[in-house]
């Protein structure tokens, strides 16, 4: 028999309503009834750890100004931070295509800028770093910068210190793990690898939510937001790709997810060039 702590810690019909509408407005997030469970699961931590007993409790805490910060913490809950190195090869070799045809404007003094939309842990922009190094080292000393922004301030934290368990480095060959990584032991003995500072200098590490306003004012020659559009409405979605376009150069790209396509590119003046991958349309 259920104590009545257990009991007030059960998520309710009202309470799952509100914190879904919270988690659209605050960040595009789409949580449909079936996830109720799961949703109950990962943010029962975070009424412990607040000395809250209830959900509706909660609730009247995240909808109350004082509850700004909390908001913070319950889309961290409830963002799914899944990633992993050199994930969807196959934009890493169009990403050597594109370098290729930077290389000339690079070396005369000019810049190329990569954005990556939802980073998570690091692992996409740092995979774009490697690759970009293995195929052209002389970008080190070039200005190619990538930019890595995630709603979840803890995935930035972690991103931006750069040191990766031994199960997160699947997919990074040993050579590069020389190269790129530092070796080390972790507090529980696990092997750890943290990036070098030739990795590190090339990808700046920020918090942004896409749905706010974007404070970048020079376009960018890619943009990868993958697996990242597939947790938002259509209506929200479509929202978004103005807003990419805009913020691409016109001969940019943009890289989305395996499961994620641009459903009428023509209306948003995108042209699909590739597996998930989109450019502008030429004028």
């Amino acid at each position: 028999m259920n104590s009545p702590a257990q009991v007030n810690m059960q998520l309710d019909d009202a309470s799952f309503r509100a914190i879904s509408d919270l988690a659209y407005r605050e960040s595009g997030l789409t949580l449909v009834a079936e996830k109720a469970t799961m949703i109950q699961s990962r943010l029962r931590h975070r009424l412990r750890a607040l000395g809250i007993d209830s959900f509706p409790d909660y609730c009247t805490l995240i909808g109350s100004d004082d509850g700004v910060q909390e908001r913070r913490h319950l889309i961290s809950a409830l963002t799914t931070n899944v990633s992993h190195f050199f994930r969807e090869k196959h934009h890493f070799e169009t990403l050597k295509k594109m370098l290729d045809t930077r290389l000339p404007h690079l070396r005369a003094g000019g810049q190329m800028r990569i954005w990556s939309a939802g980073c998570s842990n690091g692992q996409e922009a740092v995979s774009a770093v490697m690759t970009l190094l293995e195929h052209a080292p002389e970008v080190a000393d070039l200005d190619l910068r990538i930019l890595a922004t995630d709603i979840d301030p803890e995935v930035v934290s972690f991103a931006r210190a750069g040191t990766y368990a031994e199960r997160l480095m699947g997919g990074v060959p040993d050579p590069l793990r020389a190269r790129y990584f530092e070796a080390g032991a972790g507090a529980e003995g696990e092997q750890e690898y943290t990036t070098k500072d030739l990795v590190r200098r090339m990808i700046r590490f920020n918090e942004l939510n896409l749905l706010k306003p974007w404070p970048m004012t020079r376009p960018f020659d890619l943009i990868m937001c993958r697996n990242v559009v597939i947790y938002f409405d259509a209506q929200t979605q479509t929202a978004l790709w103005p807003r990419f376009h805009k913020t691409l150069k016109p001969d940019g790209m943009l890289f989305l997810g395996h499961s994620e396509r641009i459903s009428d590119p023509s209306t948003y003046k995108f042209d699909c060039v590739g597996p998930t991958t989109y450019a502008p349309t030429p004028p």
